[in-house]
């Protein structure tokens, strides 16, 4: 039970977050869309920056895992090939857009959060890993942007024809074109 309202109580932050601004945002809105009084929402999240913190968290850490095996493994095609598929899945996870969203919404806000700061650090780092510092400059480059590459066609405007696998099937196509040459 403690799980689901921390899960909830994420889920309305996010939203309200996302839509009204992550500073506009009172933990009081939160309680009263949660239907739950502040001392209640405290014993989960004692602030909003908690709140933020634990959705940073489940993205660090899945970031992070893949970290782990990508550095237990050979820098080769074949490992560069995974590390893009094995990104791809966790893009395909039902909160990710949510999360991206609220964070591309609020980024004067959160710039300099410890837990959002630590997120992009553990990227820079999964990118850094796609190649040796002595492989040639386009090359790297080329390698990090097949992991924004996944991104880029979530943001895209869509037809709504084109379902959402059908947009990450696309992005992961030009994803494994970026990685070798």
């Amino acid at each position: 039970m403690r799980e689901d309202t921390r899960t909830r109580i994420q889920e309305i932050a996010l939203r309200l977050f996302t839509e009204q601004g992550y500073e506009a945002t009172s933990l009081r809105e939160i309680a009263e869309e949660l239907g739950v009084t502040k001392a209640a929402l405290y014993y989960h999240f004692k602030t909003k920056d908690d709140i933020v913190a634990s959705l940073a968290d489940l993205r660090v850490a899945e970031i992070e895992e893949l970290l782990e095996w990508v550095r237990a493994q050979p820098k080769s095609p074949e490992t560069r090939r995974a590390v893009v598929l094995r990104y791809a899945e966790a893009l395909r996870r039902p909160r990710y857009m949510e999360v991206a969203r609220f964070m591309e919404r609020n980024q004067t806000a959160l710039r300099d959060h410890p837990k959002i700061v630590r997120m992009r650090e553990a990227m820079l780092e999964l990118v850094n890993e796609m190649s040796a510092p002595e492989d040639p400059l386009a090359l790297r480059i080329g390698r990090s942007m097949a992991l924004f590459a996944l991104h880029a066609g979530k943001w895209m405007p869509h037809e709504e024809s084109v379902s959402e696998d059908e947009v990450m099937e696309a992005s992961l196509e030009v994803a494994l074109r970026l990685l070798e040459p």
